[in-house]
């Protein structure tokens, strides 16, 4: 419309988008592999969110910041060995850009050519509550999901080098607006699980997090990582990045300044992941508080802030496994009224139990997958996925190159043919609290402590070695089906 109205050809994203909603949808609901949506956004407010747009927006309103070394270790930089501050948009962009006003204030103690910071994850609904008409700048509805908006989005602001450490999101697929700058993501398929060392310390519900620094990977103590397969991209602004169901991923800023938004998308598979979650809780919370206090092992990701009670875990549970059974009984009274073509339902719209990836047996032993159901037709249906100049894949870097090329290895988004509920919302985990963090200007030390790092030898089994035997993705899997027998279901 107002390309038409000022006599000019009208700019991509204002015409036409390649994808009606009901077509993007699909795509989102049954691709198991990334894929970069172009020219689907070019209409969006949120397009123009930069950091002097939104410092105006928060009117001076501070937010935290987390804090990091830009010097690649062979351990990764998790949360609980980073510093923080709270500080205003104003004070991050003169940091940023080296202004000498940074001599004083919250980041004076970090040398921005030393250290990135990184306003991550952060409930739009929750910063920007007095303010809710922002909410419609972002129109996920454009993928398929009407009324899904900045509410049940989050927004994450870094400087060069900030990053998030190798994960895979327990809920959910993910689907991800890049603003301003641009982001590296390093992704890395369900199936890729084991040579990824997955590890659930620290601590943080429906963050599985990997032991291998992907940056830098440590192949003497983790040799399996030479086999992951890495799938690397640069994100660049108008684009949106499809992560699907349990996919692992680093992610880095490599601009200056980067800011990108982000929705999970709920999926039925998100039942029985959320039971074994509970389980997940239940044992660390258990066997961690039991252990000394004093051995200073920080186990408890920041965002968790501190550890629940067995009884309210239990409780975590039962609402979990409830839920389930709730959605087992309503899909089995809804095929028992469908036709004998009820078979051919599309993906999403049942609740139940899928079957798995190929290699996965039925006895409940599998990888962590993406849960949708592989059968001959759907096989013919991705087959028919649009792949082209306005969605393309994210393939996986030569064979030859191996994990330690996939800095090197990439599609650069500058490259590619196109153009640029409240409490209940983001990644479908609790409410997280703020947390209160210390003005003290000394960084955590930057060697883990005897239990998490690899680098460490050790003459005697810690308690986290007995943890991530005991919670590893495989066995809480088959514990949580254990449970669930139990059910009758």
């Amino acid at each position: 419309m107002a390309g038409a109205e000022s006599g000019r050809p009208p700019a991509p994203g204002e015409g036409v988008k390649p994808f009606t909603p009901e077509k993007a949808q699909e795509i989102v609901m049954s691709l198991q592999q990334p894929a970069v949506f172009c020219n689907m956004v070019g209409d969006w407010p949120a397009l123009h969110w930069n950091v002097k747009y939104l410092s105006v927006m928060l009117d001076g309103k501070t937010i935290q910041f987390r804090l990091g070394l830009k010097t690649v270790d062979l351990v990764p930089q998790f949360e609980t060995r980073c510093s923080y501050v709270e500080a205003t948009l104003e004070e991050f962009l003169a940091w940023s850009c080296g202004q000498p006003s940074c001599l004083s204030g919250p980041f004076s103690c970090y040398d921005s050519s030393k250290y990135w910071a990184y306003a991550d994850y952060k409930y739009i609904a929750r910063i920007f509550e007095d303010k809710p008409e922002i909410f419609q700048d972002i129109r996920w509805s454009d993928f398929g999901f009407p009324g899904r908006s900045g509410k049940e989005s989050t927004l994450w602001i870094g400087s060069e080098g900030a990053n998030t450490p190798c994960h895979l999101d327990s809920y959910g697929c993910n689907l991800v607006l890049q603003v301003e700058g641009r982001k590296r993501w390093h992704l890395f398929p369900p199936g890729d699980t084991s040579f990824l060392y997955p590890t659930r310390i620290p601590y943080e519900e429906s963050s599985v997090f990997s032991k291998v620094s992907v940056a830098n990977p440590d192949l003497k103590h983790f040799p399996k990582f030479r086999n992951a397969t890495a799938h690397v991209v640069t994100l660049s602004p108008g684009q949106v990045l499809l992560v699907p169901r349990h996919w692992w991923h680093y992610v880095e800023s490599i601009d200056p300044i980067t800011i990108s938004i982000n929705s999970w998308i709920e999926l039925d598979a998100d039942h029985e992941a959320r039971v074994e979650e509970a389980i997940t809780r239940m044992l660390v919370c258990a066997i961690k508080s039991a252990e000394n206090p004093s051995d200073g092992d920080l186990w408890l990701n920041p965002t968790e802030v501190e550890a629940t009670s067995h009884e309210m875990n239990l409780q975590y549970l039962n609402q979990a496994v409830s839920a389930y059974i709730k959605c087992q009984k309503t899909s089995v009274s809804e095929q028992a009224h469908s036709s004998s073509t009820g078979a051919e339902q599309r993906t999403g719209a049942s609740c139940k139990r899928k079957r798995r990836e190929v290699g996965c047996e039925p006895d409940g032993c599998r990888l962590l997958t993406h849960g949708f159901d592989f059968s001959t037709s759907k096989a013919e249906e991705l087959q028919k996925i649009p792949f082209g100049p306005h969605l393309i894949q994210v393939l996986p870097q030569p064979q030859e190159m191996g994990s330690m090329g996939a800095v090197a290895v990439e599609s650069d988004g500058r490259d590619l043919p196109c153009e640029n509920e409240g409490e209940h919302i983001g990644k479908l985990r609790r409410r997280r609290k703020e947390l209160v963090m210390s003005n003290d200007c000394e960084m955590p030390a930057h060697q883990m402590d005897s239990d998490s790092s690899p680098c460490t030898s050790q003459t005697a089994l810690s308690t986290n070695d007995l943890l991530d035997c005991l919670v590893n993705p495989h066995v809480i899997n088959l514990v949580a089906r254990l449970l669930l027998e139990r059910t009758g279901v």
